[in-house]
């Protein structure tokens, strides 16, 4: 079990970057688990710390099981996992009931951490997405696709645990994807980490408040 907590997995990545890191990176993290990865990222390389909001699209009677993803953006993007699909039979309706119950937490998200504040500006900059670990990866491939048209100089993911193929998927998606850890069997995120409560809204809400005051 390579990770106590979150915030260890963190600043073990958190090593790993500060060798490599772009100049002047914007951490993007994935909540609400992936902030408290990404705080630790952020502070050590003295980065803004921001979020891609981002939900998982669950098969219905398999919620945890991903098939596909949509991120918070203009036009809002939707990646589905077409191996998923087609092996769960879900439906258009199916698809269409999942993406319109998590637009709704992502609004209701985006009001609660944003608050006022407006996304930000990523054009000419290197931006590490950060999450506390993949499965399928189609919530970051989500994101990834999202970043694409922002400009971006640089795109680098930075996950604790992931599966190997995952990874091989999102170096399609991405310049560059760091990962500490490709057990096999792969099984559950949870099961690489000591501590893997669910962060709570208030939990993302300090974490951001503490990367803004370092």
């Amino acid at each position: 079990m390579p990770f106590q907590d979150r915030g260890d997995a963190g600043r073990q990545l958190a090593a790993v970057l500060a060798a490599q890191a772009p100049d002047d990176p914007m951490v993007l993290a994935l909540p609400r688990g992936g902030v408290a990865v990404a705080l630790e990222i952020a502070l050590a390389l003295k980065a803004p710390l921001d979020l891609l909001l981002v939900r998982k699209i669950g098969v219905p009677w398999q919620p945890e099981l991903a098939a596909g993803a949509l991120v918070d953006a203009d036009p809002p993007a939707v990646v589905m996992n077409e191996d998923v699909v087609a092996a769960t039979g879900m439906s258009q309706d199916d698809i269409d009931a999942a993406v319109e119950r998590e637009t709704q937490e992502i609004k209701r998200r985006r009001t609660l951490y944003r608050q006022d504040r407006l996304p930000p500006d990523l054009k000419n900059r290197s931006a590490i997405v950060v999450d506390d670990g993949l499965a399928t990866g189609a919530t970051a491939r989500a994101a990834l696709r999202a970043l694409r048209g922002k400009g971006l100089q640089r795109l680098i993911v930075a996950v604790p645990v992931a599966p190997a193929e995952t990874l091989q998927r999102l170096r399609a998606e991405a310049d560059e994807v760091i990962c500490l850890a490709t057990p096999s069997p792969f099984n559950a995120i949870g099961l690489y980490y000591r501590d893997f409560h669910q962060l709570s809204d208030q939990e993302v809400n300090d974490a951001l408040a503490r990367a803004r005051s370092a």
